[in-house]
């Protein structure tokens, strides 16, 4: 805060306060004062203006305590909340609201008793921080069943206009000789989908579903670092394939609720498996369930792996031995490329760059392996 800004607020609140005192100087001396001195109208007058001054004056002088009061609840708020997330500040808030209406909804009928007023401040109380611990907890249903109303509401509006389902919009715009590709989470957070899309190999239009991009905002809210960080990336790399010229991208409206599944993944797979688009992930059991459901996939990882430089048996590398394999004569290394090269009788090279003939090459979706065994003749390489 400047100190011009600061300024500001001491004086509005000196002013406030001021005004204060002197509303409460007078009810004091109206009320009060004036019965108790006796005289007429001049002594009840001076007595009422006396009150009123010197309220207001204590009023002006009270102003620093109270900000600093003030400055001290806030600094105090302001670090339990630290750590604490936009969704769930705003969670809060709304399940509070909800709580004090429901509460002064229910107390209504009371007000007149006697026991009316304490009864409103238990159930506000009560009932306000249920309902905001109850929002907190369930602040992902909350948003699906908003996603999903505002999702309803969007297609009534553009089946108003003439416009159809989220699946006959994709439909429509799939008169492309390349079929659309519907993106999950897993590749957005990759990353590598960018730089795919910047080269121009990826053809067609590529689909987010709106239940993508919530979870994929859930993630960037997260507590943990880790995986703020990947949600974060997923949103630029969102950003950015919108920017690319070449690429096609298209955010479908749709929620998990349309496809009866709280699952992201489910959904990708049932949305692609209805409107008969692809799906393009990095996510290895995400690409098994489609198969199994007669889904294309488009596997990153598998892209990956075809891209690295095909190995021959017979041929010699130099590797890093860094680790022990599953048997105590195995060692483990890594080519240039990034492919796990299996060294069978390793062990005793741990640590130590040796030279490798290939033996056999073991290609999955998961990666590509490659076995070899020490070329005895140059094994002391380092």
């Amino acid at each position: 805060m400047t100190d011009g800004l600061k300024k500001i607020v001491e004086y509005t609140c000196r002013g406030v306060l001021g005004v204060l005192g002197m509303l409460a100087g007078y009810q004091f001396g109206a009320g009060y004062l004036k019965t108790l001195l006796p005289g007429g109208f001049f002594i009840g007058f001076i007595a009422i203006l006396l009150s009123v001054l010197i309220c207001g004056f204590i009023g002006v002088l009270l102003a620093p305590l109270f900000l600093q009061i003030l400055h001290s609840i806030s600094s105090f708020f302001e670090k339990q909340l630290k750590n604490t997330s936009g969704p769930e500040l705003s969670s809060a808030l709304l399940g509070l609201i909800v709580g004090l209406v429901l509460a002064n909804l229910l107390v209504f009928p009371f007000q007149d008793s006697a026991f009316g007023p304490y009864l409103a401040v238990l159930f506000n109380v009560l009932i306000g921080f249920v309902m905001s611990w109850v929002f907190i907890e369930r602040q992902s249903d909350i948003r699906s069943a908003v996603a999903s109303v505002k999702g309803k509401l969007t297609q009534r509006l553009k089946n108003r206009s003439g416009h159809g389902s989220v699946e006959q919009t994709v439909e429509t715009v799939q008169t492309d000789a390349v079929p659309q590709k519907i993106l999950d989470t897993s590749v957005i957070i990759d990353g590598r989908i960018l730089d795919i899309a910047k080269t121009g190999f990826l053809q067609g239009t590529l689909i987010l579903p709106s239940f993508v991009l919530l979870e994929l905002q859930t993630v960037a809210d997260s507590k943990d670092q880790a995986k703020r960080s990947r949600g974060r990336l997923g949103l630029d790399v969102v950003k950015e394939l919108q920017k690319l010229p070449g690429v096609r991208l298209r955010i479908a409206e749709a929620s998990l609720r349309d496809y009866d599944t709280e699952f992201v993944d489910s959904a990708v797979v049932a949305m692609a498996k209805k409107t008969g688009c692809e799906v393009l992930t990095t996510d290895y059991n995400l690409n098994k369930v489609a198969q199994i459901q007669n889904v294309h996939v488009l596997n990153v990882n598998d892209l990956a792996n075809a891209m690295k430089p095909v190995m021959v048996p017979g041929e010699e590398v130099v590797v890093d031995v860094i680790k022990q394999g599953k048997d105590a004569r195995q060692g483990i290394g890594y080519l240039e490329n990034g492919t796990m090269l299996v060294v069978e009788d390793g062990g005793p090279y741990i640590g130590r760059r040796v030279s490798v003939t290939l033996s056999s090459m073991l290609q999955t979706s998961a990666g590509r392996m490659v076995f070899g065994r020490v070329n005895k003749k140059e094994s002391k390489i380092s």
